[in-house]
């Protein structure tokens, strides 16, 4: 379809309304809803979770994200050029979460090359990872000994799919099979966005709502499973006693920014092809609202296929322990006084069992521990908390192996995962590609493949054996730190610099309507506050806690953490301060007038490939009036509608239409209006 362009500025828009919010909804909503968030709610309280995750959404999620959607609506550009705008002193905001973005994005996409293999993999009956695979041994045939040791999806994860080596010291050369599949993910991820929204607008439609239907499947099948309502009303039991943890709370807030992709650009981006009167309010408030509820709905399902998950792992408890307590009657050393006479083995259930094992254990109080006895407690199982790559590819591939049709289950949950995560990436390439098309002449396509390819190389460092290791580096270091840096200086520029009561004016100008007086406070005083105590906990909680990984010794067949050896310690580092380092080399480069600005400036034109002129080739009283909104002098001013100003509260020497030409933000938000090119 042809491009719609707005017709002031030529800008490319949304084809509808529906697509836009189906855009940022798909950027949102992501794997983190489905493997982050039902973790954090089993860890921290259950159902009281909860209460600080919806409190946080509120004071720090929904006007931040209003925020962002303003802002990029406004000035209609990406993150870069919308920074430059509003301070150019801290432009590099935009550069260096761009640079996120590119970090982010090298590793999300092997995420989904994951989901593409295993969904390849689920074309099988039996599932590959239903059973231990047998090895010959001369005429014996016998169990491999590392699955043994651990169980058939670990075995399959670590061994089939990624072949891990045991530090991330050893390299172990490339995984073939995992590299296919990234370049595959590549392929998908550059054909989805080689149009720019054009493509991807197309794209979100299937693949924000599809999860959907996924999970309303996955709900409607898993409350019939047995034991599906034990692992729901686990979840649902607050223990209000962990709400009150600080650490409760730091997740919350980390979990909120995250969840709504804050300070990555893609936010930003995405807004700027709007139309200037578009209402980003409302947009903020039901995108963040349809990102809770998802979450929600996901850890209803992952807690319903965790509890039937957790009874059959409960089940086979009760047999194994009750083939040692036959042994032990059988060869004497229990007598069988000690079990109560209407157990009947051949049919034992969980309260039987548990009622035997607590005579036992009385009985045989000093020698109990040498029978090697377990309790079998289906609460055991279902405190056992997973989390990330753990619940998706072993716990949840676990889980259906005992559906019927798991086949057709596995080939939906895996296709489901590939699409949370392809709008997700959809997102992230648009946050980098945006910004680079709004200051350099480059065709879309161009930029796109270009992107692409130096990615897929890049990414090569995921797909070697010890690869799994650096993406948790990754995920630890390249993004959180930086992020909430990124977003607290954007918040400042915004609420402290370029000014809120003059933000506020500029928002009933754009939409038509006043904004309620609260988020004056809220950008003001309130967000700056809880990002900054997020800030510190971050820190604190990176200097006490030893940087490491969970490594797999294949000898043991278990997770063991390690610490990280000198250079990938640098390298963790080395990943925070290349994110962050554009902040202070664009703000001493302009400081020292060594840098463009870059607000007086259009960006390259979207129609044809062409450039639009620059404002420096303006004539000085047109530049003036096009930046400042002022007229030469002798010119009568054009008559302007009446407006119902905004002020914030008032204060004695309030003037928000004056600006300084001088003044960090004197090129900020009036220039809104700008022709954009392409």
């Amino acid at each position: 379809p042809v491009p719609v362009e707005s017709p002031d500025d030529g800008r490319p828009a949304w084809n509808s309304k529906l697509e836009y919010i189906l855009a940022q909804v798909g950027f949102s909503v992501g794997l983190g809803n489905v493997w982050r968030f039902p973790y954090l709610c089993q860890k921290n309280g259950g159902g009281a979770y909860l209460v600080p995750y919806l409190i946080l959404l509120l004071l720090i999620g929904i006007p931040l994200f209003f925020l962002e959607l303003a802002v990029g609506q406004k000035i209609r550009r990406g993150s870069i050029g919308v920074w430059n705008y509003v301070c150019p002193h801290l432009g590099g905001v935009g550069v260096s979460s761009l640079m996120v973005c590119g970090f982010v994005g090298l590793y999300y996409n092997v995420i989904i090359g994951w989901s593409i293999f295993y969904f390849f993999q689920s074309f099988q009956h039996p599932l590959p990872w239903s059973d231990c695979p047998i090895r010959r041994n001369g005429t014996q045939a016998v169990v491999e000994p590392e699955c043994e040791k651990s169980s058939a999806t670990t075995y399959f994860w670590y061994r089939e799919t990624l072949n891990i080596t045991s530090t991330i010291a050893e390299s172990g050369g490339l995984n073939w099979k995992m590299t296919v599949s990234l370049l595959v993910a590549w392929i998908i991820v550059c054909m989805a966005v080689i149009k720019g929204i054009q493509s991807s607008g197309k794209v979100m439609y299937f693949s924000s709502l599809f999860p959907y239907v996924v999970l309303l499947c996955f709900l409607v099948r898993g409350i019939f499973l047995r034991g599906a309502l034990d692992g729901v009303a686990h979840m649902f039991t607050p223990k209000l006693e962990i709400m009150l943890e600080p650490q409760v709370w730091r997740e919350a807030a980390t979990q909120v920014f995250f969840a709504l992709g804050l300070g990555f650009g893609g936010v930003i981006a995405f807004s700027s092809y709007n139309k200037q009167d578009n209402n980003c309010h409302f947009d903020a408030v039901l995108v963040s609202f349809i990102n809770f509820v998802t979450s929600v709905l996901a850890t209803l399902v992952v807690f319903a296929v965790l509890g039937f998950k957790a009874n059959i792992m409960n089940e086979k408890c009760v047999i194994e322990n009750a083939e040692k307590i036959l042994g032990y009657l059988n060869s004497n050393v229990l007598s069988h006084d000690l079990v109560p006479p209407h157990v009947n083995f051949s049919h034992l259930s969980t309260t039987d069992y548990a009622e035997m094992y607590g005579v036992i254990k009385t009985v045989k109080e000093g020698a109990f521990a040498q029978l090697g006895l377990e309790p079998c407690l289906l609460e055991d199982e279902l405190n056992k908390a997973v989390q990330g790559t753990g619940l998706a590819f072993i716990a949840f591939t676990e889980a259906m192996t005992h559906f019927p049709a798991s086949p057709f289950w596995s080939v939906m949950f895996f296709f489901m995962l590939i699409n949370l995560g392809l709008g997700s990436m959809i997102g992230t390439m648009t946050g980098i590609t945006t910004p680079i098309l709004d200051t350099f002449k480059i065709r879309k396509e161009v930029l796109t493949v270009g992107c692409c390819i130096i990615a897929f190389f890049c990414g090569l460092l995921f797909v070697q054996r010890s690869g799994n290791y650096f993406v948790t580096m990754f995920d630890d270091y390249s993004a959180g730190l930086p992020l909430t840096i990124v977003v607290i200086l954007e918040n400042v520029s915004v609420a402290w610099i370029y000014g809120t009561k003059r933000f506020m004016q500029d928002l009933e100008d754009m939409l038509g309507f006043r904004p309620y007086r609260i988020y004056f406070y809220l950008w003001k005083y309130v967000s700056p506050f809880c990002l900054l105590i997020l800030i510190s906990a971050t820190v604190i909680e990176m200097a006490i806690s030893p940087p490491g990984y969970n490594a797999w010794v294949q000898e043991v067949a278990q997770e063991r953490f390690q610490s990280y050896p000198p250079w990938a310690l640098a390298m963790c580092f080395a990943l925070i301060v290349v994110a962050m380092l554009p902040l202070p080399l664009v703000f001493i480069a302009r400081h020292f007038n060594l840098l463009s600005d870059g607000s007086n400036k259009l960006s390259v034109s979207y129609r044809k490939g062409c450039m639009m002129k620059d404002m420096s080739n303006l004539e000085e009283q047109d530049e003036a009036r096009f930046i400042l909104g002022k007229n030469p002098p002798g010119e009568t001013p054009a008559p302007r509608p009446p407006q119902r100003a905004y002020l914030g509260p008032v204060t004695a020497n309030a003037n928000p239409n004056t600006l300084s030409p001088n003044s960090c933000y004197g090129t900020g938000y009036q220039t809104a209006a700008t022709p954009e090119s392409d």
